[in-house]
């Protein structure tokens, strides 16, 4: 089988996907939605990803199709191929290639999904702190070169930046277990080792980090800012004291 989880447009929506796959779509795990039918099994995560598992890949595109999605190189995704071997001597087998389950279960498959949805919408992040540091460079190039920045501007910017991190953190649910593992064990150790080999926490560990870093920097530029704006004054303070000085001046010889 094959799963193909890639990141869409807020216009995918759980309503669409019914009525277009005419596949019901029921509350899965970490307030995503899962359904399935003879052909397809889809879940769609609340951080605009959608993952597809079907054993043909055209049926994959087909489904694209229908749902009037169309990828391009610029596109996030990644794909996986599920196996079922009922020999295997563990509940699963997870390689960089695939992953191989000893049965069938809508559970571990929905399982799979988050995982692979999480990464996903990990390198979806990763991509915009990418731009977002690039930008802040930018930001700290200009004010040492007495170019003007403007407050509303970087209050923008430290705005798009608390956003970041508020999605990063409450959309991609890294922080902690879905629920639903809390009593499987089985399920649980699925999860984890997917995690693990998508090096899921760690990436995550690495793009707060750089939010961390971008943070410090806008704190920097700021203080910058206002030290320039405090010489500023400063400068018309003085100006204004010495055109008083100089108006008594001519006052007196007058």
């Amino acid at each position: 089988m094959n799963l193909l989880a890639l990141s869409v447009s807020k216009n995918i929506t759980k309503t669409k996907i019914e009525d277009l796959l005419n596949i019901k779509l029921n509350k899965g795990i970490e307030n995503g939605y899962f359904g399935f039918n003879e052909d397809l099994h889809v879940v769609l995560l609340p951080f605009e990803v959608l993952a597809i598992i079907t054993d043909d890949k055209q049926k994959i595109h087909k489904t694209l199709k229908t749902l009037d999605i169309v990828m391009d190189h610029d596109d996030i995704t990644q794909d996986y191929t599920i196996r079922i071997d009922p020999r295997l001597s563990t509940a699963f087998l997870i390689t960089n290639e695939e992953i191989v389950l000893k049965e069938l279960s809508e559970l571990n498959f929905n399982i799979i999904a988050l995982s692979i949805a999480q990464s996903v919408g990990l390198e979806k992040y990763e991509k915009k702190l990418d731009a977002i540091f690039t930008k802040s460079r930018n930001i700290i190039e200009s004010t040492y070169i007495s170019k003007v920045i403007s407050r509303a501007h970087l209050m923008e910017f430290a705005k798009q930046l608390v956003l970041t991190r508020h999605d990063m953190v409450g959309k991609l649910l890294l922080l902690d277990k879905p629920n639903i593992l809390w009593d499987n064990e089985e399920a649980e150790h699925l999860y984890n080792s997917l995690t693990k080999i998508l090096e899921l926490h760690d990436r995550h560990e690495i793009a707060l980090s750089k939010l961390s870093q971008i943070k410090e920097d806008v704190m920097l530029v700021m203080d910058l800012i206002n030290h320039k704006r405090s010489e500023f004054l400063e400068w018309i303070i003085i100006i204004l004291i010495a055109v008083e000085i100089v108006m008594g001046l001519i006052e007196m010889l007058a």
